[in-house]
C-alpha cells in the first residue's frame, strides 16, 4: 500500500453539535454568497469530556473553524452536485454540498462564550446531532484577499 492509499483512516469525533435545525431543509440555503440566511443562529458544540482540556486559550478569539461530518449524507461518492439555487450540475468541489466522496464539512462560526466543555457559537449552518471531527482558531492566516468566486460570481452580478 502506498502511503497515501489510506482507506483505514477513521476519525473519532470529539463532539456534537446542538442546533436549532432538525432537518436539511431547515437550513437557509439563498443564493446570496454574501449572506446565506443563517447568521446570528445560536446554536452550541458539546465537546466530550475527554477533551475538555484542549478548550484551554480557545476563548480569547473571536471565530472558530469547525471540520465535521455530513453525518446523514447517504449519497457518497458523487462528484457532481446540484446547488439548491443553481440549475446546472456542477463538480462536487467546487460547492459546498454534503453529498461528497468523503463526507466531511467545514464552517466557520462566531465563538460567544465557553462553559466547561460547552461552546456557544453563533452563525451556525449544521444540523442537531451533527458529529464535530476538529476545532481550529479562526487566525488572520485564514483571512484572503483578492478572492475569485468561480461560477457563483453569476449570483453576485445579479445582486447589483
Amino acid at each position: 500500500m502506498n502511503k497515501f492509499d489510506r482507506t483505514d483512516l477513521k476519525f473519532n469525533p470529539i463532539g456534537v453539535i446542538h442546533s436549532p435545525y432538525k432537518k436539511r431543509e431547515d437550513i437557509p440555503s439563498g443564493k446570496n454568497t454574501d449572506t446565506a440566511g443563517y447568521e446570528n443562529t445560536e446554536g452550541r458544540i458539546e465537546i466530550f469530556e475527554k477533551y475538555r482540556d484542549g478548550l484551554k486559550d480557545l476563548e480569547g478569539f473571536s471565530h472558530i473553524i469547525l471540520i465535521f461530518a455530513f453525518h446523514l449524507s447517504q449519497a457518497r461518492g458523487n462528484l457532481f452536485a446540484h446547488p439548491p439555487y443553481d440549475k446546472k450540475k456542477r463538480g462536487v468541489f467546487a460547492t459546498r454540498s454534503p453529498h461528497r466522496p468523503n463526507p466531511i464539512g467545514m464552517t466557520i462560526v462566531r465563538l460567544l462564550k465557553i462553559e466547561k466543555n460547552i461552546i456557544h457559537v453563533s452563525d451556525i449552518d449544521m444540523l442537531e446531532g451533527t458529529p464535530v471531527l476538529d476545532i481550529k482558531p479562526y487566525t488572520l492566516r485564514d483571512r484572503k484577499n483578492d478572492i475569485r468566486l468561480g461560477w457563483l460570481e453569476d449570483f453576485n452580478s445579479e445582486k447589483k
